[in-house]
C-alpha cells in the first residue's frame, strides 16, 4: 500500500488515544465542581476563523480592562447581568451580554471592519490590495533574511549546547458537563489525574510523558555535528503496550523541534516555508505593526500570513531586533485555519532569542501546543512539547566527541537516570499529573474494563496476541493474526499458525515460525527459524541496528510476483486481487543470512541460499526441446550494502518501519550462483542498484525519486533472469508496476525510474467546494526499459537446441527499445484517509489478456 509505513505510524498515534479517550468516555468523568470564577475566551476571526491577537474586552460600567495575547486568549472574571464590550483594530465592536447561561469557556467572533484606517495592523491590511514595492515591512524582511549568515552559529569554529525537551500528551477539552458524573467518585484516580492546562486553560488528563536531555555539538572543519543523548525518560500508556514506544517516537516526527532560521520548517512530516526563509517575501505577506519592547530590548513588531490562506504557510508575529543585527528576538505563530492540515485544530509556536556575553543570539525557548480533533465522535486530544536550550559554549570540543559517524549517540546510562538527574537539568517542572504518570498508569492496568480495551488495543495495533500476564512479560507471542485464513490459486483456502519468541525469553536467541496446510493441495508448509543477535534488544532483532546471524528452513509455494509484495502474501486481504496469479512454485529453501548495520546507516548483509522450485499452477518449465522440467535446484551467494544517513525507525511487532522519507536510500546487491554447491545446477552472476530520494518543493509538495537498475550478466534458463516488480495487490505502490501481468516480461539488463508527486493540495485548494473536501492531488509517471542479450533470447534460432536455456511461457514477453510506462492520477485525503488513483498503462497495450486502465486504492492518515 503506498506509502504503508507511514500510514501504520500515524496509526500508532490515533489508536493509543483513541484508548484513553475511550476509557474516559466509558466512565464519565465526575468532578465536585464548583464553578470557577473566570471565564476563558477566544476572540476570533468570524471570516477565516483565525484568533485575533491583542484584542480588547471591557466591562465599560465596572471599569474593567482586559486583553489578549497573541493567540487571541484572555481570561475575564464573570460579572452576570454585566455587558462585556470586546474591540481590536481592524473590526468591528462586538457586546456580550454575560448571564448564567454563559459558558466558561467562551468563543467570541468578531467583523472584520474594512472601513477601519488601513495602514494600522494586519487585518485592516488584507481589505486592501497587498504590494510588496515601496513596502516598507518588505524591505526590513529583506535586510533580516541577509542578516542570516551574520548570525549564524556556524561561523564560529566550534559551538554546543544542552537540550532540555519534554513531550506530554493528553486527553483534551475536558468539559464540566463530563466532570458530573458521579460514577468517577468509584474511580478517583482518574479524576485526580484531570488538570488545568496553562497553555489554553482547558482541562486535560496527561496520559504519556517523555523527557530527553541532549548535548548538541558542532565543529566547522572538518564538519560535522552530532546530538547525544544524555537522558531519556518515558511514562504513560506507551510502555503498557510493547510498541507503544513507537508512539513517542512518531510523535516527535511530527511534533519536531523547527528551525526558524532554516528555508524550509519540517513539521507534520511536511515542508513549510519559514517566514524568514529565502522564499518568505514571495510566499507571505508582511505587515509592520508596532515598536515594542520585549525584556527590555527594543524591538520592530511584524504581522505575517501566507500570500494565499490555503497554502501550508504560518501566520504570527516577529520581533525583529532594532539594531543593526536584525536577530529574532522572539516569534509567536500558529496554523491558520484555513490551512488544509488533517486532525490540527490548532497549533502554536513560541520561541525566543536570548544574548549571549559573546554577543551571539541563540535560542533559547521553543515550545509547541498542537490540539487535535481525531475524529468527530472522539473527544480531542493535546501534545504539549517544551524546550529549552542552555549551556552555549563556543570553545574548542575534543576530538574524541566527533568519533564514530553517527550522527545520534546514547549515553549508556540514558534511560537509568534517576530523579535527582531530572531535577537537575530541567527547565520547568512536572505537573501534578505528570509526576504522578506512573501511578496513574498503575492504577489504570488494574482496572477490568481498561485490560479488554488494552488486549484489542494490542492485537489491533501490533497483530499479535501475547501470552504473558501483568507480572510475567510475554515470552512468546501469536502471529500475525492477519495470516491465520488466506486463499491463492494453488492452495484454494489456506490456514496457518505462526508464534515466535520475544527477548523476555532469551536476549539474544529469538525463534519464529509456522506451519500452514492447503485445503486444496493437501499438503503442509512450515517455516522455521533461529536468529541470534549479538545486540541484546528490547522485544526483537529488527530493531535498529540490526546485528544478526539467522538461519531459517522454510517449505511453501509461491508466484513469482509475491516477492514484490509490501505485505505478507498469506495476509487475509491478500485474498482478492485484480490480477489472476496463477504461476506458482514449491520450494523448499534453506537460507543463512547475516546482517550488520551500523550506527550512521551502513548496512552490510551476506546471505548464502539452497533452494529446490517445483513449478505449479500455470507455470511450466520447458526444455528447448520440449522436454519438462520437474525442479530446479540452485545455491546462490548474495552480498548487500545499504546506505540511509540519517534514517531512523520504529518497530511493530510485524516489522521495522521508517519513521520519516527524507532520508535518502543507496543500495548495492551482487548474487552470485554456485554451480555443483548442495546440488546447484547453475554458474551466474546478477548485479542491481537502486536510489531513492524526496525532494521537497516548499508549498507544491514533494518528488519521490526512485532509480534502478541491474543486470543478469550470465547464460541462465528464465526463472534466474530478471523479472520487473509486479503489483498484484489492489493497493498503488511506487516501486511497482500495477498493470503489468505475473511473469510478462524477463530481462537480463534493465533500468527502471518511479517519479511520484505529491501537491499537498496546492492546485485543489483553490476551488471551493475541493478546498473543503480537503482532497489532495497526487501524479506519478513510472517505466522501465528491458533488454534480452542474445545468449538469454530462446526465440534466435542459434539457441534452439541450448540445453541452458528453457522456453519461455506463452503469455511472456521480450522488451524492444520501447519502455514499459505507466502513470498515475490520484485523489487522496478522501475523508482524511481514502486514496483513490487511476493507474493508465501507456505502452504494449496490444497484448492479449491485459488491463490499460485500473483503479488502484490506498489508507493513509496523514496531516
Amino acid at each position: 500500500m503506498k506509502p504503508m509505513k507511514k500510514s501504520i505510524k500515524i496509526t500508532f498515534s490515533f489508536i493509543l488515544f483513541w484508548t484513553l479517550t475511550n476509557t474516559v468516555g466509558a466512565q464519565t468523568l465526575f468532578l465536585d465542581a464548583s464553578a470557577p470564577k473566570n471565564m476563558h475566551c477566544y476572540i476570533v476571526d468570524s471570516q477565516t476563523g483565525d484568533s485575533i491577537p491583542y484584542a480588547n474586552a471591557i466591562y465599560k460600567s465596572l471599569k474593567l480592562t482586559y486583553s489578549a495575547d497573541a493567540s487571541g486568549t484572555l481570561d475575564i472574571e464573570r460579572h452576570e447581568g454585566q455587558t462585556l464590550t470586546v474591540t481590536a483594530v481592524g473590526y468591528k465592536t462586538r457586546r456580550v451580554k454575560i448571564s448564567a447561561d454563559t459558558p466558561e469557556l467562551l468563543k467570541i467572533t468578531l467583523i472584520a471592519d474594512s472601513k477601519q484606517l488601513d495602514g494600522i495592523v494586519v487585518q485592516a491590511k488584507r481589505r486592501r490590495r497587498y504590494s510588496r514595492k515601496d513596502n516598507p515591512a518588505v524591505e526590513l524582511m529583506r535586510r533580516v533574511i541577509a542578516a542570516k549568515k551574520r548570525t549564524d552559529l556556524e561561523n564560529h569554529d566550534y559551538y554546543q549546547f544542552d537540550k532540555y525537551q519534554k513531550v506530554t500528551m493528553a486527553i483534551n477539552n475536558i468539559t464540566p458537563d463530563d466532570l458530573e458524573s458521579t460514577i468517577f467518585k468509584r474511580t478517583p484516580w482518574l479524576l485526580n489525574q484531570v488538570e488545568m492546562c496553562p497553555y489554553n486553560n482547558k482541562l486535560i488528563l496527561p496520559f504519556s510523558v517523555d523527557e530527553t536531555l541532549t548535548q548538541y555539538v558542532y565543529r566547522k572543519r572538518p564538519r560535522d555535528e552530532k546530538s547525544i543523548v544524555k537522558g531519556q525518560s518515558t511514562k504513560g500508556i506507551s510502555n503498557l503496550i510493547q510498541t507503544g514506544g513507537a508512539l513517542n517516537t512518531v510523535v516527535k516526527d511530527i511534533f519536531k523541534d523547527i528551525n526558524l532560521y532554516d528555508d524550509q520548517i519540517a513539521l507534520l512530516e511536511s515542508r513549510f516555508p519559514s517566514p524568514i526563509g529565502s522564499t518568505a517575501i514571495s510566499f507571505y505577506h508582511f505587515y509592520i505593526d508596532d515598536t515594542v519592547y520585549v525584556a527590555g530590548d527594543k524591538c520592530i513588531r511584524l504581522q505575517f500570513m501566507p500570500a494565499n490562506q490555503q497554502d501550508f504557510g504560518f501566520r504570527g508575529e516577529l520581533y525583529v531586533l532594532a539594531d543593526s543585527s536584525l536577530h529574532v528576538r522572539k516569534c509567536d505563530m500558529q496554523l491558520p485555519a484555513g490551512t488544509g492540515v488533517n486532525f490540527v485544530e490548532t497549533m502554536k509556536f513560541e520561541q525566543e532569542f536570548s544574548k549571549l556575553p559573546s554577543g551571539d543570539w541563540v535560542l533559547t525557548t521553543d515550545n509547541m501546543v498542537a490540539e487535535l480533533m481525531l475524529t468527530d465522535f472522539l473527544q480531542k486530544a493535546i501534545v504539549i512539547r517544551t524546550t529549552g536550550l542552555t549551556d552555549y559554549s563556543f570553545d574548542p570540543i575534543p576530538e574524541k566527541i566527533f568519533k564514530g559517524r553517527s550522527k545520534l549517540t546514547y549515553d549508556v546510562n540514558a534511560k537509568m537516570r534517576d530523579d535527582d538527574f531530572w531535577k537537575q537539568h530541567r527547565i520547568t517542572q512536572l505537573t501534578k499529573s505528570e509526576s504522578e504518570m506512573d501511578n496513574f498508569i498503575h492504577q489504570m492496568s488494574q482496572t477490568r474494563n481498561f485490560k479488554w480495551l488494552l488486549i484489542g488495543t494490542k492485537v489491533l495495533i501490533e497483530n499479535f496476541l501475547e501470552t504473558g500476564t501483568e507480572t510475567t512479560p510475554s515470552k512468546i507471542d501469536i502471529g500475525p493474526l492477519n495470516t491465520i485464513v488466506s486463499k491463492n490459486y494453488v492452495d484454494g483456502i489456506r490456514f496457518r499458525a505462526s508464534a515466535r519468541t520475544t527477548a523476555k525469553l532469551n536476549p539474544h536467541w529469538f525463534f519464529e515460525g509456522y506451519y500452514a496446510y492447503g485445503t486444496k493441495t493437501h499438503r503442509n508448509y512450515y517455516d522455521a527459524k533461529l536468529t541470534y543477535s549479538f545486540n541484546k534488544p528490547e522485544y526483537q532483532p529488527i530493531e535498529f541496528p540490526i546485528r544478526t546471524l539467522s538461519f531459517e528452513s522454510n517449505s511453501d509455494v509461491e508466484s513469482p510476483s509475491d516477492k514484490y509484495l509490501v505485505h505478507n502474501k498469506d495476509n487475509i486481504f491478500m485474498t482478492i486481487r485484480p490480477v489472476k496469479v496463477q504461476k506458482m512454485y514449491f520450494y523448499n529453501r534453506q537460507r543463512l543470512s547475516f546482517m550488520w548495520e551500523s550506527n550512521y546507516g551502513l548496512a552490510t548483509g551476506f546471505d548464502f541460499t539452497t533452494e529446490n522450485n517445483r513449478p505449479t499452477g500455470d507455470l511450466v518449465y520447458l526444455r528447448m526441446d520440449g522436454s519438462p522440467v520437474q525442479k530446479l535446484r540452485m545455491t546462490e551467494l548474495r552480498l548487500s550494502l545499504e546506505y540511509r544517513p540519517g534514517q531512523s525507525y520504529i518497530n511493530s511487532k510485524q516489522k521495522r518501519l521508517t519513521v520519516n522519507l527524507d532520508a535518502p536510500i543507496y543500495k548495492l546487491t551482487h548474487t552470485l550462483g554456485l554451480r555443483n554447491v548442495f546440488g546447484s545446477e547453475f554458474n551466474f552472476n546478477q548485479t542491481e542498484a537502486s536510489f531513492y530520494k524526496r525532494i521537497w518543493l516548499g508549498s507544491w509538495g514533494s518528488f519521490d525519486i526512485r532509480l534502478m537498475a541491474g543486470a543478469q550478466w550470465s547464460k541462465v534458463p528464465f526463472p534466474l533472469l530478471i523479472m520487473p516488480p509486479v503489483n498484484t495487490s489492489f493497493f498503488e505502490h511506487q516501486g511497482s508496476f500495477n498493470l503489468m501481468e505475473n511473469v510478462e516480461f524477463v530481462n537480463d539488463r534493465y533500468l527502471q525510474f518511479n517519479i511520484a508527486w505529491n501537491l499537498e493540495g496546492k492546485i485543489f485548494n483553490r476551488i471551493p467546494l475541493l478546498k473543503r473536501l480537503k482532497w489532495r492531488e497526487y501524479v506519478a509517471f513510472k517505466g522501465m526499459w528491458g533488454k534480452l542479450t542474445d545468449k538469454n533470447n530462446p526465440y534466435l534460432p542459434q539457441n534452439s537446441a541450448d540445453k541452458q536455456l528453457y522456453r519461455f511461457p506463452g503469455d511472456t514477453h521480450i522488451m524492444n527499445k520501447e519502455p514499459y510506462l505507466e502513470a498515475v492520477f490520484g485523489i487522496h485525503n478522501i475523508l482524511k484517509v481514502l486514496e483513490v488513483d487511476y493507474v493508465r498503462r501507456l505502452t504494449y497495450t496490444a497484448y492479449p489478456n491485459i488491463s490499460i486502465n485500473g483503479i488502484r486504492f490506498g489508507f493513509n492518515f496523514t496531516f
